[in-house]
């Protein structure tokens, strides 16, 4: 049986992607943009497969009473529409309750694990929270000069925006200027995208906009940039291969840091680095998982996927030694930097490793840690906890499996395999689990577990 366009149909739920989906009587799944759990709408289908089909809410019959107006002109379904937010039209607590009902399906279902305890959620501010985007820049004659924005919903073209409400304002109202700057640079059509990064001082804010240009600017392009950046108070970063190369295109001005205040710690990045979109969730995520963790001053703690020490850090400032422990050795390096800056040198130390080809051998050389901290990226850290697993059941003369694991993920899904394979092969516990809002109008989950041994 197939949906029909015209027909209508009950949500149940809401998808990792943030469609509404409806079932058929015969058991049939169709995924409906647009719509929104309890609400009944009419559908205009868009693609057809033998299991499901997707479709598109042309009116809604009975509104979610957590339906709301969006609030950014370039969201909705309609042709060209911004694709970087996919919840405006449900009201923020009702997104962060539907994170939080994915991170516990994805644990019960596949990984049949329940966390004993539920986290309250950590949120934060719902617009001009990001601080860190990457903005693709086109130059189209058809559609009346240069493009500066995210990519069109389920497209590869860029979408014609003049504002963005989740960028930080100080990026967000620089849309038309930037389509300008670029449309009279000679050398419009090689620069194809420029990232954002947004750090704090204790005067304000600094905007650093890294410039990826596939072939060298003319005197002429470097002295419009100059001028774009007295004007509205920006930094040019120059980057013409990959991310490392990215230079300051004039020295001088405040640095890219951003604050950890309750720790005393201050973390200097370069916008190219990988750090956390949202600044105000991140200094609660830090405390939360430390919390959680809660080192004592005689223990040793690893930090799994340290990166630039943003719990590594933290954590130094309370625990005997903290290991922070990642595969890129130049953000060691910076690491290393921000721990001498921050007067945490004795007490951290980092070591570049492969995570994601770590074995049980290589795990025990590592020593014994009484805490540790994981945070990977959306490829989840199977490699580790495998290893962690098999080396508690053969463990090596003095060494011991740490007493607690703060798991922090931004991949709900490889949480829970990770999970599964912790709790039924390690008997670990799940202690505790909760969301992490930290890309409010998205449908991307992150969150934090606990996991302790039995």
């Amino acid at each position: 049986m197939t949906a029909t366009d015209g027909e209508w149909l009950e949500i149940d739920a809401l998808d990792l992607e943030g469609q509404g989906v409806a079932r058929r009587p015969d058991g049939k799944v169709v995924f409906v943009e647009g719509a929104l759990p309890g609400e009944r709408v009419q559908v205009q289908v868009t693609r057809r497969k033998a299991q499901w089909e997707q479709a598109v809410a042309t009116a809604i019959a009975r509104p979610s009473a957590q339906r709301v107006a969006p609030a950014c002109p370039h969201f909705g379904l309609h042709a060209g529409a911004c694709g970087g937010c996919k919840m405006q039209h449900l009201h923020p607590a009702a997104q962060v309750a539907v994170k939080q009902r994915v991170l516990e399906d994805q644990m019960r279902h596949l990984a049949k694990v329940r966390p004993e305890r539920v986290l309250r959620p950590i949120e934060g501010p719902a617009w001009g929270y990001r601080q860190r985007a990457r903005l693709s820049v086109r130059h189209v004659p058809k559609k009346g000069g240069v493009l500066v924005g995210f990519h069109e919903r389920k497209s590869s073209y860029v979408a014609d925006m003049t504002s963005c409400r989740v960028l930080a304002p100080s990026v967000g109202t620089l849309l038309v200027p930037l389509r300008a700057l670029v449309a009279s640079m000679d050398a419009r059509d090689r620069l194809p995208q420029i990232e954002v990064a947004v750090g704090e001082t204790a005067g304000g804010t600094v905007t650093a906009l890294v410039l990826r240009h596939l072939e060298p600017l003319g005197e002429r392009d470097v002295a419009r940039l100059r001028a774009f950046a007295r004007e509205h108070g920006v930094q040019w970063w120059l980057q013409p291969s990959g991310p490392d190369s990215a230079r300051r295109l004039d020295d001088g001005g405040a640095e890219l840091a951003y604050a950890l205040p309750e720790f005393g710690v201050v973390m200097p990045f370069r916008p190219t680095d990988f750090t956390q979109v949202n600044h105000a969730v991140n200094r609660v995520l830090v405390q939360r998982a430390l919390r959680l963790l809660d080192p004592r001053p005689d223990e040793r703690v690893i930090d799994w996927f340290c990166g630039l020490g943003n719990f590594t850090l933290p954590l130094a400032t309370r625990s005997r030694e903290v290991l922070g422990v990642e595969g890129s050795a130049a953000l060691l390096e910076r690491a290393g930097t921000n721990a001498v800056r921050n007067g945490l040198a004795a007490r951290t130390r980092f070591e570049a490793r492969n995570l994601f080809e770590i074995d049980a051998a290589a795990l025990a050389a590592f020593g014994t840690a009484e805490r540790w901290l994981v945070d990977p990226p959306r490829e989840g850290a199977f490699a580790l906890v495998k290893a962690l697993v098999e080396l508690q059941a053969q463990p090596p003369a003095g060494w011991a499996p740490p007493r607690r694991i703060v798991y922090v993920s931004c991949n709900p899904a490889t949480l829970a395999r990770d999970a599964g394979l912790l709790v039924h092969q390690g008997g670990w516990r799940p202690s505790a689990a909760g969301v992490v809002n930290m890309f409010p109008h998205t449908a991307h989950v992150e969150s934090i577990a606990v996991f302790d041994r039995a």
